[in-house]
């Protein structure tokens, strides 16, 4: 791909994520780890109290891309038929015709998903990991353009369903929201003030189409990735896995390391964010600037570690800070 083409893309998503960050004000982290995800091919896992606009930061991005949009509540009462469709009976022609459900959109957001039970997750990470839907005895494909985030809420957990580690592994990044600051806040009153008077009226924006988006990615791909980075990355993620080489704390705090989809999701994310960046070769800066989003869900910490209070972003930054850049 010429220079030109790929130089046009960048400003493309990079005037896209401006138009973004005019909606969602004080979240610039999730807007940027949004697009990533989608340039990556991968899944969002947002976690963060309500009221921090997760679900409008999904709904806004969808807008602004060629596809369709679909939100579904999770709740105890879900089915996994509620995600993925049925079976229903036409008695006219008496035969049985499939009525697709809402995991057939090209991005989805799945609101809470730790409300509903382990069958009606299963059904949605099946989509998530597998790029297809198990009706009966058939296996119907995804939209090539398909994207999943999922949100919980950290502060209810009574009558929660916990994603389980190997649930968790599915997603490329799992993302921590917080409370905007003051100044933020007062931006945002004024956001919603202008938007309640002017209902009709919007932005204007060209919506990207789905083959310029995989025109990006394939430029992302292609984008130089030193064996030197490579091999960083690869002491990345084997310090979790053995992290007595480096520090005998460190050891007494991991539990479990993470798996080879963090190899692949921290190559692909890194990549990404050089490529966001304008630039057209990827740099330890790339790397430690999305290990904590790609790391954070994938480290089991012993249990003494989290009776301390530990957390999995502190491990994080203990690692980067052993692990020297190649």
């Amino acid at each position: 791909m010429s220079e030109p083409v790929q130089s046009q893309l960048a400003t493309q998503f990079q005037a896209l994520k401006t138009h973004i960050n005019q909606h969602i004000i004080g979240q610039g982290h999730l807007t940027e780890r949004l697009l990533l995800a989608l340039l990556s091919d991968g899944h969002l896992l947002v976690e963060g109290p309500p009221g921090l606009a997760k679900t409008k930061a999904i709904k806004v991005l969808s807008e602004m891309l060629e596809g369709s949009f679909h939100r579904i509540q999770f709740t105890p009462d879900l089915l996994p038929s509620d995600i993925t469709g049925t079976d229903i009976y036409r008695p006219e022609t008496g035969e049985f015709v499939f009525q697709s459900g809402p995991i057939f959109h090209n991005l989805i957001l799945a609101d809470e998903i730790n409300r509903a039970p382990a069958k009606v997750q299963a059904a949605l990470l099946e989509a998530m990991g597998e790029g297809q839907v198990s009706i009966g005895k058939r296996s119907l494909p995804m939209e090539k353009l398909f994207m999943v985030m999922a949100t919980q809420n950290p502060l209810e957990q009574e009558g929660t369903y916990p994603l389980p580690e190997a649930q968790l592994d599915r997603f490329m990044m799992h993302v921590n929201v917080d409370y905007p600051d003051a100044k933020s806040e007062h931006k945002i009153l004024e956001l919603v003030e202008n938007e309640a008077r002017q209902a009709n009226q919007k932005l204007p924006f060209t919506p990207m189409s789905q083959s310029d988006l995989f025109t990006a990615r394939e430029a992302i791909l292609d984008l130089h990735m030193a064996e030197s980075i490579k091999t960083y990355i690869v002491e990345l993620v084997m310090a979790t896995r053995e992290p007595k080489r480096y520090s005998e704390s460190l050891e007494a705090c991991i539990s479990v390391g993470v798996s080879p989809r963090a190899t692949i999701a921290l190559s692909r994310c890194a990549r990404s964010h050089a490529w966001l960046s304008g630039k057209n070769f990827v740099s330890p800066d790339d790397v430690q600037a999305v290990i904590h989003d790609v790391f954070r869900h994938r480290l089991i910490l012993d249990f003494e570690a989290e009776a301390q209070g530990i957390t999995a972003d502190e491990i994080i930054d203990q690692i980067l800070n052993f692990v020297p850049v190649t």
